[in-house]
């Protein structure tokens, strides 16, 4: 809630921000175009409810802003966390003069700046400090509403798309700001020229000389009690954490053998920041991602429930027991905990990546195949023939894997292996791969009709499939990382496979795979073989071609 607060709150003074830089570029135009603008813009923010609705927004945004810093449990920060503190705690410090001058000004002693004329006198003729004050400010609270809507936006799908013309217009709205605030200043210079004393004139109405201590006091009270809540806020931090040293310490261990010992209260990101461990955290920790979620495993006691808002989060990604938001978790003993994203994955990647590229035992039903006496079938054509006859045949091979729910693995020359199972269970796993052996059968024999003129002899293709758990994740180094599984159960479908040469068949499926599918086939033929590097023999069927199964695989009653 807390949050989601902070967000509406900064989306209602970005609005405000955005409307004062185009009033600000028309000063390129003309003085006159922008209090033309002016004219429009101001009697809505100067509404009452509306100036109810924009001052609530700045005290809760900063009110929220001094609540995260509490919430903190380590003031190590990354350079972007740096760069908005900083931006964002010398917004109002910077805008207490620019208040005081304007509204209060306004209000109480009957200033006048309802117009740019005015302003623009002032801030470049009368106390070109407070100009220089207020271009500082303007970059300020763009700078730190730009980074913030940065790492909000990035996880929406279509910022991928738009981040140029996003970028564009970051960089283009400040600057065409001060080019129109320059601007307006060198027109009244020229006015100035020919009547010194329009500046006077203009600044006539400013508050009484009498009302100035007052106005500066204001100012200055405003700088004073923002920046003593912000050290009240750093103290109370400082007790806080001795207090919870004396209650006691929660040990974070890491795969690498480093550990480190954080007292209660504080987040397994915060550990892996004072630690120096590298952790993927692309919303910046604030659990509007799941980017930071690591495998955990403590004593009884030392994991908390999860929050609403991990809880959330957690439940849509579908994750398991043992996975938690490094950002969210705060644990209260010993716990072991594994990253389970590099640093390195780009954030778009890092959302679409799915669960089980984690790292991770499965059940699931594994597909290989492979072209017969393939090098006899090259061995008279050009290598370009070669590529194109190997495109034509993974381009089919791995629609029919696709169209039966399953997951091109990898193609190695003229094999393929595919994964099922990675999202359903093992039943719906087995019938897709039985299914998908059936549709690549049925494509090979279209594949030979089309390619028929320029193959001396058709096709022919043996495929094994069998069931049962593999180790599946994300295997490589940085570029070259690819989902795959590993494990016996991979072995022994390649070893099936093979077989398909030794009984003159296309189709050699598992006993076991046959069981868990819950489908009866009446001209299945069992045999019993010996797999080399499995101990024991193992049931297989065979079949002589692989469209003899079913068009439409149904579990027998």
């Amino acid at each position: 809630m807390a949050r989601r607060l902070r967000l509406i709150s900064g989306l209602i003074l970005f609005t405000y921000v955005v409307t004062h830089f185009v009033n600000h570029g028309l000063g390129i135009v003309s003085i006159k175009a922008m209090e033309m603008m002016l004219s429009v813009v101001y009697p809505v923010w100067s509404y009452p409810p509306v100036t109810l609705v924009l001052y609530g927004a700045l005290v809760i945004h900063m009110t929220l802003a001094l609540h995260a810093l509490w919430q903190r449990r380590s003031l190590k920060l990354s350079l972007h966390e740096s760069v908005q503190y900083v931006l964002g705690f010398s917004v109002p410090l910077l805008l207490a003069e620019h208040v005081t001058d304007t509204r209060i000004d306004a209000a109480f002693y009957g200033g006048d700046f309802g117009h740019y004329r005015y302003l623009l006198s002032a801030l470049w003729y009368d106390h070109p400090e407070k100009g220089v004050l207020q271009m500082a400010l303007l970059l300020a609270a763009w700078i730190h509403a730009c980074v913030g809507l940065r790492f909000w936006l990035r996880a929406k799908p279509w910022y991928d798309a738009l981040q140029p013309l996003l970028f564009a217009a970051a960089l283009l709205m400040p600057v065409v700001a001060l080019l129109g605030y320059v601007a307006g200043g060198r027109e009244i210079g020229v006015v100035l020229a020919h009547d010194p004393g329009y500046v006077a004139r203009l600044l006539a109405d400013e508050p009484p000389p009498e009302a100035r201590p007052a106005l500066s006091a204001i100012s200055w009270g405003i700088r004073f009690g923002f920046l003593g809540a912000i050290v009240a806020l750093l103290i109370a931090r400082t007790v806080r954490h001795e207090w919870w040293r004396r209650k006691g310490v929660a040990r974070i261990s890491y795969p690498n053998g480093r550990s480190i010992e954080v007292v209660h209260g504080f987040t397994v990101l915060e550990a892996s920041r004072l630690l120096g461990v590298p952790h993927a955290a692309i919303c910046g920790g604030k659990g509007r991602c799941s980017t930071c979620r690591v495998r955990v495993r403590g004593a009884p006691g030392a994991l908390p429930e999860p929050n609403s808002e991990e809880l959330r989060v957690l439940r849509q990604i579908g994750s398991p027991p043992d996975v938690r938001l490094a950002c969210q978790l705060r644990p209260r003993g010993p716990v072991e905990v594994t990253p389970l994203l590099p640093t390195f994955v780009p954030a778009r990647d890092a959302l679409r990546r799915p669960i089980y590229a984690q790292g991770g035992e499965r059940q699931i039903a594994v597909l290989f195949a492979d072209i017969r006496d393939f090098t006899r079938v090259t061995e008279t054509k050009l290598p370009y023939d070669v590529v194109f006859l190997l495109n034509r045949y993974c381009r089919a091979m791995g629609e029919a894997i696709e169209a039966s729910g399953g997951r091109v693995d990898k193609f190695t020359g003229d094999g393929v292996m595919a994964l099922f199972g990675l999202q359903t269970d093992g039943s719906d796993a087995c019938r897709q791969a039985l299914t998908a052996a059936r549709h690549m059968s049925t494509q090979l024999v279209v594949l030979n009709e089309a390619l028929a003129p320029d193959l001396h002899a058709p096709l022919a293709m043996g495929i094994g499939v069998h069931f049962g758990p593999a180790i599946v994740g994300d295997i490589g180094d940085r570029g070259w990382r690819s989902l795959t599984a590993v494990g016996d159960t991979v072995n022994t479908a390649s070893r099936l496979e093979a077989l398909c040469k030794v009984y003159n068949c296309e189709l050699v499926v598992s006993d076991d795979l046959l069981a868990v599918s819950g489908v009866e086939f009446q001209n299945a033929r069992p045999r019993d073989v010996k797999i080399r590097g499995r101990v024991g023999s193992i049931t297989i069927h065979t079949f002589r071609s692989a469209r003899e199964l079913p068009d439409r695989l149904k579990a027998s009653a």
